[in-house]
Formats: structure tokens, sequence, C-alpha cells
């Protein structure tokens, strides 16, 4: 057997092994047969190509194409021409079953159903991970780089499954790796022949030639010490990733305890579900309910507090747990002189949301529940106990609504030393900017509210904020800092932000996480949808408690204490989300194959000293060659879908633009009606600027074959656009982010298939970029000529070019 072919086996293996550390992930184990199909045609290609022998490239661009053809085979079948050749219809079908398969992944709990969009996404990225483990190893003979997707693939898994992986899958990965580097030795010092001193220990094992009189040589000992460090990262990856049981749509949680008065809350951090529920592309409902509330837009269902800053992130404290009391106590601070009013919901779980914490309005003050759940007092929250979920729960909810006036919160008084000490703790790793900040935005306050107050008008309206979803999330002190500079982010930032800089000016705070009020349907009751997850700062007042502020722009509503003069009546508009995932793995070790140290002692990397002995007649590519192969590789695949990426940020910035003062709402108007001109070309309908916008609507509406529902948005748009253009005091208009996307809709469904993959993977707006980037060559152009003395240098120029022509 040659090197190559022993190289490829266990690459193959290494894989599989790796690939074990999914089982726990998803239901079944028919979807690893079926991946190791792939996985082996993928590998006899790679063989049969290299017998050729074909170039690396060609090589892989084989294993590539052939892999392709099985997922269409194996998931596309149905649209794919003749049944195996992907068509525009089967690439259509498997990016529906991926964006189906990220749906599902968001809706089930460990283990889930074994869907087919989940079982495209396990079944392709293990075929993904072979492939390049396959060309690392094999095609560019550096098994050392390869256990970079192998500890990418177990790292994931483990985190995912919070440590369901097993040591028994561990175990496995890590003598795959193990094995395709002692094979690499083997392959590459074969070719070297017997250069080191003494007799070989064994004949024939597969450490022929690689041990000495003297011991292990070094190859080997630098392969187990690589072999080492990589299995110690990826034991410390896993405690670094985030797990599905802890967010909004998490499975089992924390909740451990039994017992009267037993058991704690273990910390949690539901941010990464948060940002997946708001770039959700349907709005799908997680829950209804129904209040006797008499202004539906304040009853934000919260389902924990965040409240400990320890500089790299904002957490859940580890509590103690009770059992639910009938009637729940008092709240904290909440005085006697303060309006309050009980009000009655009855909330209905969907039974796609699973979810540890139960969702109340806050300060709940009954909870009418079945099953197993438990108190916890600090921050008025419902846990469940030893598996209970949210799933299908129904259940009726007696909360307060606090009303304080502007005066009662001015006047509020200091809080205890216990609870100001606890609550205004940060970190020292906080930058001075944050403190700077917060001390010039408030500057001139006369109190506590009035700084509240002001740090929550300068997020939502006066300090040039935009809301973005597509940004980074992340709470700790360098994400704080870097907001603050950039002014772009969604409600993490805004809200983690606002309560860093209120702990600065010493007033209690945290940070609460759930649902905006969501929508109210026609049958009375109101549809919380994913996209409705919010994160909020809460404030604490003496006299008053905790007290809910909305710094997040285009996002709920302000409450009315903290509108003293002119109430804001502000609905709640979820974004539209933009596609975009940041997780990396963290860096596996590499290894230097090109000089082994014991032939550095021998005399260096010349040729050996020992007669008979060869030169090597492949040394492994260098790895900086490696890396840019890579590089072009990731270029090669992301350059075609950059019309794409473009027009989703696009969408989601004109979409998602904050800010609450009658100019902003004028720019989101606009911005609105630019993205239904720029939709509508995409689908083939060419802008026409002559046309007013009542016109160009009717235009669009007739071109585009709009149903009702599309063709009523438009008009709706239309009509926004020109009372911002022509009335003196124009209406403000609501909704508007929502209509846009219900005409994008309209015109997908009315073009046929070809059309609407145009529209997605090549959108004619796209030329945007090219006529921007002509008008700002063209203006930097004039201003180098127009520049200061430019005259001068030319004569001079003219004058030398004649004296020597």
């Amino acid at each position: 057997m040659s090197g190559r072919t022993r190289l490829a086996l266990c690459a193959y293996a290494a894989t599989l092994l790796a690939t074990g550390a999914l089982l726990p992930l998803v239901d079944g184990v028919g979807w690893l047969l079926q991946a190791a199909l792939v996985l082996g045609v993928q590998s006899g290609v790679g063989a049969l190509a290299r017998r050729v022998p074909l170039a690396r490239s060609l090589t892989i661009a084989c294993q590539a194409l052939v892999t392709l053809l099985l997922l269409t085979v194996l998931f596309a079948r149905d649209h794919a021409l003749f049944g195996v050749v992907p068509g525009p219809e089967a690439v259509m079908r498997l990016g529906e079953l991926l964006v189906a398969g990220g749906e599902d992944v968001g809706t089930y709990a460990i283990p889930a159903p074994l869907t087919d969009g989940i079982r495209l996404m396990v079944i392709g990225g293990v075929v993904l991970i072979g492939l390049v483990v396959d060309a690392l190893a094999v095609s560019f003979r550096s098994a050392a780089p390869a256990g970079l997707p192998l500890l990418a693939l177990y790292s994931v898994a483990a985190g995912l499954s919070g440590g369901g992986a097993g040591w028994l899958w561990f175990l496995l990965a890590a003598c795959g790796y193990l094995l395709l580097l002692l094979a690499e030795g083997r392959d590459r010092l074969s070719q070297w022949g017997r250069v080191f001193s003494g007799a070989s220990r064994s004949s024939g094992g597969l450490t022929d030639g690689l041990a000495g009189a003297g011991g292990g040589s070094s190859p080997v000992r630098t392969g187990r010490r690589i072999g080492v460090l990589a299995l110690g990262i990826a034991l410390v990856v896993p405690l670094a990733l985030p797990t599905l049981d802890s967010g909004l749509l998490g499975g089992d949680g924390p909740g451990t305890g039994k017992g009267s008065g037993g058991g704690t809350i273990s910390a949690v951090n539901p941010l990464v579900s948060l940002q997946n529920n708001l770039n959700q592309p349907e709005n799908r409902e997680v829950m209804t309910y129904r209040s006797n509330i008499q202004d539906p837009q304040s009853l934000y269902l919260r389902i924990l507090a965040l409240d400990e800053f320890n500089g790299s992130e904002w957490r859940s404290s580890t509590r103690r747990l009770t059992d639910v009391p009938n009637r729940l106590p008092q709240p904290t601070g909440l005085g006697r002189d303060v309006s309050v009013t009980e009000v009655r919901t009855n909330i209905s779980a969907s039974r796609s949301y699973q979810q540890t914490y139960l969702p109340l309005p806050y300060p709940a003050s009954e909870v009418r529940i079945d099953g197993r759940w438990r108190y916890e007092p600090e921050g008025r929250t419902l846990v469940g106990d030893d598996g209970q979920t949210t799933r299908g729960a129904q259940y009726e909810v007696s909360s307060l609504v606090v009303e304080p006036t502007a005066e009662q919160l001015a006047a509020a008084g200091p809080p205890s030393q216990s609870l100001s000490q606890e609550y205004t703790r940060v970190p020292e790793s906080l930058p001075s900017v944050v403190a700077e900040t917060a001390e010039k935005v408030t500057e001139g306050s006369a109190n506590a509210y009035e700084q509240a107050v002001k740090l929550q008008d300068w997020f939502a309206s006066d300090g040039g904020f935009t809301y973005d979803t597509s940004v980074a999330s992340g709470t700790g002190s360098s994400a704080i800092a870097r907001f603050l500079r950039d002014k772009e982010g969604f409600c993490v930032h805004f809200s983690f932000s606002m309560a860093a800089m209120a702990r600065t000016l010493g007033i209690p705070s945290r940070v609460a996480v759930g649902f905006t009020p969501g929508t109210v349907k026609a049958n009375g009751a109101t549809s919380v949808g994913l996209r409705d997850a919010h994160a909020w700062p809460e404030l604490y007042f003496e006299g008053v408690g905790w007290t809910r502020f909305e710094p997040t722009p285009s996002r709920g509503s302000a409450p009315e204490y903290t509108r003293p003069q002119v109430p804001t009546d502000d609905a709640s508009d979820p974004a539209q989300p933009s596609a975009d995932t940041s997780a990396a793995p963290s860096t596996a070790p590499s290894a230097d194959d090109s000089c082994p140290p014991q032939l550095r002692q021998e005399g260096g990397c010349g040729p050996s000293q020992e007669p008979g002995a060869a030169l090597p007649t492949d040394r492994g590519t260098p790895a900086g060659t490696v890396l840019l192969l890579i590089l072009g590789a990731v270029l090669v695949l992301v350059l075609p879908l950059a019309p794409l990426l473009w027009r989703t940020r696009t969408r989601n910035r004109r979409l998602g633009s904050g800010g609450r003062t009658p100019s902003d709402a004028a720019a989101r108007t606009l911005a609105a009606w630019q993205e239904v001109i720029d939709t509508a070309w995409d689908h083939g309908i060419a802008p026409d600027e002559s046309l007013t916008p009542r016109k160009a609507a009717a235009r669009i509406v007739r071109l585009g074959r709009l149903d009702t529902t599309a063709a009523e948005a438009v008009h709706r748009i239309a009509s926004a656009v020109e009372q911002v253009l022509y009335a003196p005091g124009p209406r403000p208009a609501s909704g508007l982010t929502e209509d846009a996307p219900a005409v994008r809709a309209g015109l997908q469904a009315s073009a046929d298939r070809g059309a609407r993959l145009r529209a997605t993977l090549l959108p004619r707006s796209s030329v945007r970029v090219v006529w921007a980037v002509a008008d700002r060559r063209t203006a930097l152009a004039e201003r180098w000529v127009n520049r200061p003395g430019h005259g001068r240098w030319t004569a001079r120029l003219r004058r030398l070019a004649r004296q020597h022509g």
C-alpha cells in the first residue's frame, strides 16, 4: 500500500471517529452511515485523481464536485437535472433545507429530531470537514494542520451538547488524529532511508524506522507533543462554548434543587439565542396571551435578570431556590405612595418553545401553573425543576403595574448599602471611556432619575446610534467600549452599555432578558414571536424598586415616567434580520516538518552523512502556502455571494434604523421606500425616477402582479413618502418595516424560480455599489486636480518634458 493511500485511509478514519461526537445531538444513527458513504466516495475520488496524477487543486475540485452531486442525490433528487445534476431548482432546494435546518436547531432541544434540514446540516458539515482534512493531510502532506478541522468538529459538538459528547467520543477523536500523525510520519521518514543511529527495534510495524537505539526518535516525540497539546485544547475549548440549554429556546436548564427550600440556580447567559431569535427569517410564534391591562405596550414578559458584571460578560448570579409561594412577596423597594394596579394575564406557550425560565410580567404577585417549578426571590423568577420546561405550558399570572411619577423617582432616597454595593460594582477592566461618557451625557443632572433619563434618550435618539442585529454580540468591557465608538448594535449592546454606565454613576442596575409585548391578533389575543426577544436595563430607585428603561431605538416603548413632558407613542417594531454568524474554533497546534530536530544535531538539514541515505522527495507544503490556498478557497466561495451579502446588510440597515425624533421617522420612511424600489428592481422592475411615489407604487403593483396584501403595503409606504415630501406637518407612519418585507414576499410569490434565484443571488440593485465607487473615484480625482499648487507642479513637469524631449 502506497504512503498516500495509507494517509487517505487514516484521514477518512480520523474524520469518522471525530464525527461520533455529533451522535448525542440528534436522534438516530442513520445519518452517520450516509455520511460515511459520502466520505468514502469522496476519499476514493481523491485517491484515483492522485494516481492519474492530477494537480492538487484539480484533485480537490473533483472531490468537491462529486460530493455536491452526492448531496444532490440525497436531498434534492426530485429537483435535479436527471436526478443528479444540481440545477437552479436543486440549489434552491438545498438552500431551503439549510434555512429550515437552522430554524429546527433553534427550536428543538437536544437530542433534536432528524429532520431533512438538520440531516443536511450534519452530513454536509461532516463531508466538508472530511474534504479539508483529506486536502491538508493527503494532497498537501501536512497532517498536523489537519487537526484544526477535526478539533473544530469535536469542540463544537461537545459545546452544543453541554458535555454530552462524552469521554468515549473524545478518546476516539484523539486516537484518529494521532493515527493520522503517525501515518504521515512513517510516510515522510520512509523516504529518507535509515539515517538515524542504531538499528530498528521492530520490522514491518507501524513504527519501523522511527525508533533508534536510543529510544523514540525526535519526530515521534514531536508528534506526541503535538497530539497532547491538541488534546488539551480540545478539553479546554468546549468549556468556553455556549450550550443550547441556557438560551431563550434552550432545553433542560440549571434548576437542580428538590425539596423545601433547597437547590440553586446556576449562572446562565441567554444572549447567544437572543441574537439568533432576532435574525430568524420568520417571526415564529412562541406564546400567546390575554390580559386586562390598559396599556398593552407596557406588558413586557421578563424571563430573568443578569445582575453580575465580571468584565468579560453579564450573567445571572448563583441564587438559592425556594418553593413557589401562593402569594409572591412585596417587590423590593416598592413604597406605599406609588400608584399600583394589579392585572391578570393568561399565557399559553407553544409546543416548540422549550425554556427553563417562565416568562412573566414584572413584578408578578401570583402565578398559577402546573408542573415542577421553583422560585428565585431576588430576581422574582420561576425556574423549572427536574427537567420541567415551558413547552405547551398554560398558566395565569397576577402582576403589578407600577406607575411612579417623575417627581417620585426624582425624590428617591439612597438605596441600602448592601444593595448599592452589589448592583453598582464594575470590573477594573472597564475602560475609562465608559465612565467619562456617562459623566458627559448626564452633565447638569440634579439627581439619579435625571441621569437615567438622559442616558436613555442619548441611546434612543440623541446620540446617533443605529439599530443593527448583524453586529457581533458581546457584553464585556471591550464590547461596550467598541459599541460606544461605532454606535451600531441591537438591544444587547444598548441595555448592557446603559446598565454599565449607570453603575459608574452610582445607580444600581441590572439587565432583564425576555420579550417585548408582541402583536395583537384579530381574535383579541396577543402573539409573541421569536423576533420579539429583547433585553432592557432595570435601574433601582428607593421607594419604587426596580424600574424599566428602554434605550434601544425602534424597539419596545419608552415608559411613561421617563417622558414627564411629552409622552411618546412608540409601538414595538421588530427589525428585519440579517444573516450573520460568528463562531470560530480555538487555534490548534501546528508542526514544522521541514527539518527533524535529530537531523539538525547530526549535521544540519543538508545531505545525510550516512552512506546510502537518500534525500526526501517531498517535504510537504509550507504552512504559509497552505494558508494562502485556504484563503484563496474562502475568497472563491465568498466572492459569488458578495452581492447577496451586500443586499442583505443594506436591507437590514434600511429597516433597522433607530431614533424616535420626527427626522428619524422621516428617514425610516424614505429608507423603507428605497428598499421597496430596490426590491422591485431586483425582480426585474427597473426604477423610474420621473414618477411620483403614488404612480411608482401603481407601476410596481401592475408589473409585479402583486396580491392584495402586498399591493396595500406598497400604497401605504407610498402614502407615507408623500407625507414626508409634501405635507407641512407629516403624520407619523407605523408598520413600515413590516410592509417592506410584505412587498418582497409578494414579488417573490409572483415570480418564477429563476427570477427568485436571480433576485436573491445576483440582485440588480447591487450595481449601486459600482456607482458609489465611481462617484467616489470621481470626487477623489477632482480633489486631486483642485488641490493647492497642482497647476504649478503640472507646468513644471511640462517644461521638464520639453527640455528632455
